[in-house]
């Protein structure tokens, strides 16, 4: 198996730079070069005390002194020849294999077997890294395999998608129609329980075509076509709320904002948040008329906004729940809706880098919801 190699390694510094082999000559010529010149001046001294000795025994123990010298400096060369020979086949030979397998794994090859036969020490490691190799290729294995499978997988939500968005939205309408159709023609003829039937079959056509679009909102997220670039929130903001302009007068809310700044985006998602919150905000309103502020402030590199309500509040306990596609916190004939909203803005936050959450702490009545988003770039200072 052949993937993308890795990066290269980082350039040592300092004394790092020199390789081992390097360590072991200059060490070796520097003790070789001591030894020598302990010998050269043991020889000059012994030298210096024969002109100075009057018996031939003295002379004869300088000699044999010379003699040990010689054989010790013999001896030690030898000594230290056979070190760089075990030095070489030892170690620094094992250390350049090692290195080298290692190089051409972090080149692509990741089949590519880590080994040494010696030392014990480099065997071990050498194992050891072997071992780490296989289990980090066999998971890569098994994530290529769950990618393939998801791909799969996306590719029949697309498919599904698109039979969502046609074949089955036309029967619910057929449906929806022609049971209307049946009750202005027939309505003189049917009793009351046979017009409560009728409703409930419009009601329930007309919440699958309800339950569909937003699965296809939901499902289209991640998989946005338009790209991102700079958005302006304000005009986001300012298109949601056009469209909600008829739940704001019917409900007589008053939507507040700070001013809202420029982030990197998707304006058809982050219209689609502002629409989703404030509609909810709207939606969940206690006795008094609803007043929803949005609120921003910079946090390094992101902004950091935030949705406040008056309504009838979120207990902290369902701070997670309520993301939850379908969870439903209230009965559907007190509070319509699909239970896909919250959802669908945590997805959206998410996509775009940021965190969608519900404040718990936050002062006052109602909820209050905050989420981040990554400025464009362009407005910092």
């Amino acid at each position: 198996m052949s993937i993308n190699p890795l990066p290269p390694a980082k350039e040592p510094i300092g004394l790092g730079r020199l390789p081992v082999a390097r360590w072991f000559l200059i060490m070796g010529l520097v003790a070789g070069i001591v030894l020598l010149a302990a010998i050269l001046i043991a020889m000059m001294i012994g030298a210096r005390a024969r002109e100075m000795a009057r018996t031939p025994a003295v002379a004869e123990q300088l000699d044999v002194l010379n003699m040990v010298l010689i054989v010790l400096f013999a001896a030690m060369l030898a000594f230290g020849i056979a070190l760089a020979f075990i030095l070489r086949y030892a170690v620094l030979k094992p250390i350049d294999q090692l290195a080298e397998q290692v190089r051409t794994v972090a080149a692509g090859d990741f089949d590519h077997t880590l080994h040494v036969d010696r030392p014990a020490e480099l065997a071990e490691l050498s194992s050891h890294v072997d071992s780490m190799r296989a289990r980090i290729v066999s998971a890569w294995r098994a994530a290529a395999d769950q990618a393939e499978e998801l791909r799969r997988s996306n590719g029949e939500l697309e498919q599904f998608a698109y039979v969502a968005s046609h074949d089955l939205q036309e029967p619910l309408r057929k449906v929806a129609s022609f049971t209307q159709m049946l009750e202005q023609r027939y309505g003189s003829q049917l009793d009351e329980r046979a017009k409560q039937y009728i409703q409930y079959s419009v009601d329930g056509a007309k919440r699958m075509q309800l339950l569909i679009n937003d699965l296809l909102d939901f499902s289209r997220v991640s998989r946005m076509t338009g790209g991102k670039s700079t958005v302006d929130t304000g005009k986001a903001l300012d298109l949601a709320l056009e469209n909600l302009s008829a739940a704001i007068e019917d409900s007589e809310a008053t939507v507040t904002r700070d001013e809202l700044p420029v982030v990197r985006g998707n304006r058809v998602q982050l219209t689609q948040l502002f629409q989703n919150l404030v509609e909810n905000a709207i939606k969940f309103r206690a006795g008094a008329a609803p007043r929803v502020h949005i609120g921003v402030t910079r946090s390094g590199g992101m902004w950091e906004f935030s949705c406040s309500d008056n309504g009838i509040g979120i207990e902290p306990k369902y701070a997670d729940r309520i993301f939850l596609i379908f969870q439903r916190l209230h009965a559907r004939d007190v509070y319509p809706g699909t239970g896909i909203g919250l959802a669908l803005c945590r997805k959206i936050v998410e996509y775009h880098g940021g965190q969608l959450w519900l404040d718990g702490e936050a002062e006052g009545q109602g909820a209050t919801f905050r989420w981040t988003l990554p400025a464009s770039g362009d407005d910092d200072e």
